[in-house]
């Protein structure tokens, strides 16, 4: 089966899945519903993960849902700034010991990219750029428009990509809840006073609003996220604040980001990309099998925690991959720093490697 046949869209302007607001309620619905179920199985994340699953069952059975784009990117901001509460001046002082896990991450990316660029080029029909963004573990929009831009398939490309962000978010809280017996509320994933008053939702109104105005403005990669994380940090740091956005907000945000990677499956006929789907999943394991043995040799050498190193080194997204590790009471710090290393890692060398390299022979 050629490329062109897959049917499946990557993330539009306006709307991920079906348009307007019935499909919108519909899949709000269905996520809050999934959310509710993994939370009484006192699943980690149980939010997330249940409106993701339960999203992407109603997705692959033909329900009519969709995802605004805009709603996502709000909830994204409200996550942003809930990060950013996680930078303590104790944790900046640390940075020097993530010098080495962070080069290591540097191996780790390059490796786990190119074994998974073999692995599609070997299972699928997929043309080499195709494969080459279908490879990279940096973010599905990011890696689908420069894919698009570079002559591959995109609708290929974002398939491969959410389903890679699938893989891990399904298998990594999972395999904790299963192994460890980790189990979180949303309400213990925020440690910060209660109490919050006037000032405090003030100031963390601003990191939000300032930080994603910022973040488009430099067009930071994960934009929304990654401004009013880092305002936020930046006030915790300087003392304006040590609040944190209420537990419930918190809940909502994630059943608006997960039953979103559910959406993106609509269209996505399980029938006919069967193969494709094996294919990206098949890469999904190979790049978590490479965070694992990475985060091994980096603890040899380091220290670090492994838990912490691992979900570091993960090849979930961004937004998706600080919230387990919120979740799990992970070190917050260290796990954002070292995605947001990634996510520059991969958008400013993927093109440059593909057009040395690849682009005169595909």
């Amino acid at each position: 089966m050629s490329s062109k046949d897959v049917s499946f869209k990557p993330e539009k302007k306006t709307t991920i899945g079906h348009d307007g607001y019935g499909p919108l309620v519909l899949a709000i619905a269905i996520g809050t519903a999934g959310g509710f179920v993994f939370d009484w199985l006192k699943m980690p994340l149980a939010w997330m993960l249940g409106a993701c699953v339960f999203a992407t069952v109603a997705a692959f059975f033909g329900l009519r849902i969709g995802m605004k784009v805009r709603l996502r990117q709000g909830m994204i901001i409200v996550l942003g700034v809930l990060l950013g509460s996680g930078f303590t001046p104790e944790l900046v002082q640390r940075l020097g010991e993530w010098a080495v896990s962070l080069c290591v991450l540097t191996g780790m990316t390059m490796t786990g990219a190119m074994l998974c660029y073999a692995w599609l080029r070997r299972t699928t029909d997929w043309d080499k750029p195709t494969c080459y963004f279908a490879a990279m573990p940096g973010g599905l929009n990011d890696m689908t428009i420069m894919g698009g831009a570079m002559g591959g398939e995109e609708r290929a490309i974002a398939l491969a990509h959410a389903l890679r962000i699938l893989t891990v978010v399904l298998t990594i809280p999972v395999w904790y809840r299963l192994v460890n017996g980790a189990q979180t509320s949303v309400l213990a994933m925020v440690h910060g006073p209660s109490g919050n008053d006037w000032k405090d939702y003030a100031v963390l109104i601003a990191c939000g609003v300032v930080g994603a105005v910022a973040g488009r403005l430099l067009r930071l990669p994960a934009s929304f996220m990654m401004g009013p994380m880092i305002v936020s940090a930046l006030a915790h740091l300087g003392g304006l604040t040590n609040s944190q956005p209420p537990g419930f907000l918190v809940a909502a945000a994630q059943v608006v980001v997960g039953t979103a990677i559910g959406c993106r499956f609509v269209g996505a006929a399980l029938d006919r990309l069967h193969k494709e789907m094996a294919a990206s999943i098949g890469a999904a394991l190979i790049l978590i099998g490479c965070a694992v043995i990475f985060a091994k040799i980096t603890v040899a050498l380091t220290g670090l925690n492994l838990d912490a190193t691992v979900l570091s080194y993960a090849p979930g997204g961004f937004a998706e991959m600080s919230l387990i590790g919120l979740a799990l009471g992970i070190e917050i710090a260290m796990v954002a720093t070292h995605h947001l290393f990634r996510l520059f890692l991969i958008i400013f060398t993927g093109p440059l490697v593909f057009r040395t390299f690849l682009k005169h022979d595909h």
